[in-house]
């Protein structure tokens, strides 16, 4: 890595560590002032039950559970949706005619496919995933249908004079210009899918997963136990961001400069 790139590594955490370092103060400051530890802990109280939930391994046994399914859902949401943008941005005649059922898609309330997914599923692992996979799919299809429109023709025309070929034509023409929209479907849907998989969990979680955890905490006014699953959580998705979504995004618009 160039030292350009390890400057603006460093940079970037430096930023990232004053931004939370400010979130704890403006937290520790609101606690102080409302002098409610029940209902407004302060960062010690909640890092303190972070530490029991860590130490009795509950966790990550909850983490680990909603984790997978956020994978499993950011999986098929991907998949389903950018084969199905991709056809429709290819086929204009097929998306004249499946564009409303992106419309209504898109505006059906997650809790409505929630709670169907449920009714007709049971209260399984493969609803809950479906659930979620079915509130990302129109946005992930809605956006590489738009990459795909945007594809240029003379670059196309440039590999069918070159004659390519269809595999050629598609790694080296076609995927570079659909990556920066896989990547801003896949920074967006992961924001999109562990918040829903949280509202799945609380209806139907079986008793394992972070959202069942917080519904419980709910139950009992545990607001220290609520922030620290939340918290907890945010981290992980975080690392996530920071680690492999935001280079990923970096490299796939790279060619663009």
């Amino acid at each position: 890595m160039s030292s350009t790139g390890l400057n603006a590594s460093g940079e970037r955490l430096l930023w990232l560590i004053a931004s939370l370092l400010s979130f704890l103060l403006l937290w520790q400051v609101v606690a102080s002032i409302a002098n409610d530890v029940r209902r407004f802990p302060t960062p010690a109280v909640v890092m303190e039950t972070v530490s029991q939930l860590a130490a009795s391994g509950a966790l990550w046994t909850n983490i680990s559970t909603t984790l997978v399914r956020v994978i499993l859902a950011f999986f098929f949401a991907m998949l389903i949706g950018s084969i199905i943008g991709i056809l429709l941005g290819k086929f204009p005649k097929a998306d004249r005619f499946f564009d409303p059922w992106l419309v209504l898609f898109l505006n059906l309330p997650a809790i409505v496919t929630i709670t169907l997914c449920f009714i007709w599923g049971g209260l399984t692992q493969t609803a809950a995933v479906t659930a979620v996979a079915l509130n990302k799919i129109p946005s992930a299809a809605v956006t590489l249908r738009e990459g795909t429109r945007a594809l240029s023709r003379d670059l196309n025309e440039m590999a069918q004079i070159y004659k390519f070929g269809w595999w050629k034509t598609l790694r080296h023409v076609t995927i570079p210009q659909l990556a920066p929209y896989f990547a801003g479907a896949a920074r967006t849907g992961l924001a999109l899918i562990w918040k829903i998989v949280l509202v799945v969990e609380a209806f139907g979680g079986n008793g394992r997963g972070v959202g069942y955890q917080i519904f419980i905490a709910f139950q009992e006014f545990d607001v220290s136990t609520i922030l620290a699953y939340a918290l907890a959580f945010i981290l992980i998705v975080q690392i996530i961001e920071f680690a492999v979504l935001q280079p990923l995004v970096a490299r796939v618009n790279k060619w663009r400069r």
